[in-house]
């Protein structure tokens, strides 16, 4: 009986190891801004937002100005004219936030932008992870970069360097 308990004992503890898992991680922040393009990417994406954010502040600063004067002028203006002014600040008010909107929100253009630049490197990165972690045998590669919380790594399991060298970069 203690024979066959320890024969037992003996079997799980050298099979065990035959099916564990491999894990790494990456920091997808580091690996991406260790890529050129990437770089030059989120350059010309700050550059774009820049030029839009000013605009619509433009936009913003002209009904403020055109609502200062009106608030002087209204005093002695008649009624029908007072109206005029008031739908045209409204309008002019409901403009720029359609553009504030049309520009950065949820489907606006820097997100399409964004799309265009940065998606295809995205892609190729994640391309490389998946292949890299195929070749090696990972079960799981996490991603420390986002939300993603993990108390303790080793270092041994980061694959950061490897995933640049097989996209043709050498890290930093």
């Amino acid at each position: 009986m203690k024979r066959n308990i320890i024969l037992g004992l003996l079997f799980v503890l050298f099979t065990v190891p035959a099916f564990a898992q491999k894990y790494a991680y990456i920091d997808s922040e580091y690996i991406l801004s260790n890529i050129p393009e990437y770089n030059s990417a989120q350059a010309e994406l700050d550059r774009i937002a820049t030029i839009w954010q000013r605009e619509i502040e433009a936009k913003f600063y002209s009904i403020d100005s055109m609502y200062k004067v009106y608030q002087v002028e209204a005093i002695t203006l008649p009624e029908n004219l007072k109206k005029k002014r008031e739908e045209a600040i409204i309008s002019a008010e409901q403009e720029a936030k359609n553009l504030q909107k049309r520009r950065f929100g949820k489907d606006g253009d820097l997100f399409k932008k964004r799309e265009e630049l940065i998606k295809p490197i995205q892609d190729r990165v994640f391309a490389a992870i998946e292949e890299y972690a195929r070749d090696k045998g990972y079960a799981f590669v996490f991603d420390v970069a986002g939300a993603m919380t993990i108390v303790y790594a080793d270092q041994k399991f980061d694959i950061n360097d490897q995933i640049l060298e097989k996209l043709g970069i050498s890290p930093r």
